[in-house]
């Protein structure tokens, strides 16, 4: 069973689903069952992907990691999302790109996760 903002990724082509209306069927791609992406919270390695929320005049400004993330054709941030009193907002990265976003929204209760191309979706 699927439910609202859960992130599954089809482990033969790639894609990439967040759902938005949470159901009992199961998601399916390429003949084959998605798997679930379970949110990792805390860094291991040298590389730092957990999400960093910065308070700004105006909104807030997310930073991948507390040393900046990688953005090389092989390896980078795919997209940050702010999740701020129930409403999602997303910044789609590419290679080359600073690993981070502005949004310019006010809320009471902010969240925010990324997906690294290579070691997944990660929360903060």
């Amino acid at each position: 069973m699927a439910e609202r903002l859960e992130v599954y990724k089809c482990n033969i082509c790639g894609n990439i689903v967040e759902v938005l209306n949470g159901g009992d069927g199961e998601l399916v791609c390429c003949n084959e069952p998605m798997k679930k992406l379970a949110a990792a919270t805390e860094d291991k390695g040298k590389e730092k992907h957990v999400p960093v929320i910065e308070k700004t005049n105006g909104g807030y400004k997310v930073k991948v990691g507390s040393v900046q993330h990688p953005m090389e054709d092989e390896h980078y941030i795919q997209w940050i999302e702010l999740l701020a009193d129930g409403k999602s907002y997303k910044q789609f990265l590419k290679p080359g790109d600073t690993p981070e976003a502005m949004f310019k929204v006010e809320a009471n209760s902010v969240t925010a996760r990324e997906h690294c191309n290579v070691h997944g979706l990660w929360k903060g």
